[in-house]
């Protein structure tokens, strides 16, 4: 699976433009924290690409971008956190969690419901 990078503020909008015709799913990540690392591997070795195909997926650095990660959460309405994930659809979040809440299956019921 595939990782997109989100670096710039600019970007988001475009992202939640894209939520209107597919699932996005976010992940803000902290390179520093051990959690965080935990969270976002267990994540990729659980994901399933067939399950996945028409999602398209995003991480935040939520140190090296600060700014990009605090824009998100303030236009998506959710408290900021890392790790984090964050899946939305027609501009909404319809799903997030955060630490070791992360999981495959309520993110795959969160983008296929």
């Amino acid at each position: 699976m595939h990782w997109n990078t989100i670096n710039s503020v600019v970007q988001i909008g475009e992202i939640l433009e894209k939520s209107h015709t597919q699932p996005i799913v976010i992940f803000k990540h902290s390179y520093r924290c051990g959690i965080s690392s935990m969270a976002f591997d267990r994540l990729k070795r659980y994901w399933n690409a067939e399950e996945m195909e028409h999602v398209e997926a995003y991480t935040i650095d939520v140190i090296g971008d600060r700014e990009v990660s605090y824009a998100i959460a303030d236009e998506l309405g959710v408290r900021h956190e890392s790790p984090q994930l964050l899946v939305v659809k027609n501009g909404q979040v319809v799903y997030h969690d955060s630490h070791m809440g992360i999981q495959y299956d309520p993110l795959k019921a969160a983008v296929q419901g």
